[in-house]
């Protein structure tokens, strides 16, 4: 049984097999439930993700606060003419915005694995899946292995932005899905390793300062570029690059880095974008001038 200490056992574990082979059959075993019923709440999960980006990319959607809505759907358009990323990366990003934005609305999301970094998952896979460059069971698949790193990354630091800052929500989300990224596109268990410790790398030290308390503004973008960094971190350990800095030791130093951060950028809206002006002023016309 895999103990989930660190990616470097689950990478020993696997060896020459894909990473999601031996964590389904390994939780199945844990669960005391069939390894096809354990995938099938895996698919299910994805069929969320695929949901949530449809009605999240609805024109008239909005947020409870008000604040935010039609994100989604004004990338989608842009997407059309390609944009300076290309179509599909500007697709993919439509779809991230999509997600968290009808998390903002109070939709059904998957939290992947906070619901403020719920749109890095879906617009990274359902991307793919949208445009047949990945089979539905392999992706569905590739989320036992970001999983599984996600329950590391969860031990050994954290994934809380009141704990750890957004490092700790959108940096473990990208992580675990450039690791997923690598496994699709027929990367080894140690690619998967380098990707997410690239991706971890280049969030460490992202404050939490959400607008008026609430899981929109910056938090709504900041999951386009947690794609954004999904795909290039599992586009360079695809290529061979390493990571130089072990992911295990990456997960640590986010755990370190999060506890030095002060509160005031730890999800309390105190600080950051949450304590400038037009922070404050967002806040008064959502709850009014306090007394």
């Amino acid at each position: 049984m895999l103990q989930y200490d660190s990616i470097d056992e689950i990478v020993k574990a696997a060896d020459d097999k894909k990473i999601s082979d031996v964590v389904l059959a390994d939780q199945a075993k844990f669960m005391d439930v069939k390894p096809e019923d354990l995938y099938s709440r895996m698919e299910n999960s994805f069929d969320v993700m695929c949901e949530a980006v449809k009605k999240g990319q609805d024109e008239n959607i909005k947020s409870m606060s008000g604040l935010t809505g039609g994100e989604g759907f004004k990338m989608k358009n842009y997407s059309e003419n390609g944009g300076l990323s290309g179509k599909f990366m500007t697709k993919a990003m439509s779809m991230a915005l999509a997600v968290a934005g009808y998390n903002a609305s109070m939709g059904k999301i998957v939290a992947t694995p906070t619901a403020g970094s719920c749109g890095i998952m879906p617009g990274c896979l359902v991307s793919l899946y949208d445009e047949g460059r990945a089979d539905k069971r392999d992706i569905v698949m590739s989320m036992f292995t970001s999983g599984a790193f996600g329950i590391v990354i969860a031990k050994n630091a954290s994934i809380a932005g009141a704990q750890g800052g957004c490092q700790a929500e959108c940096g473990s989300a990208s992580g675990m899905a450039a690791a997923a990224l690598v496994e699709l596109m027929g990367g080894t268990p140690a690619q998967c390793a380098d990707a997410c410790a690239i991706a971890i790398a280049n969030q460490l030290g992202l404050v939490c300062d959400p607008v008026a308390g609430l899981v929109e503004i910056p938090c709504i973008k900041r999951n386009v570029s947690g794609v954004m960094i999904a795909f290039s971190s599992a586009d360079m350990a695809l290529a061979g690059i390493k990571a130089y800095i072990p992911v295990d030791e990456c997960i640590t130093a986010m755990r370190n880095v999060g506890d030095a951060l002060i509160p005031a950028l730890k999800e309390t809206a105190l600080g950051g974008l949450a304590s400038t002006p037009t922070g404050k002023a967002l806040k008064e016309k959502v709850f009014g001038v306090e007394k």
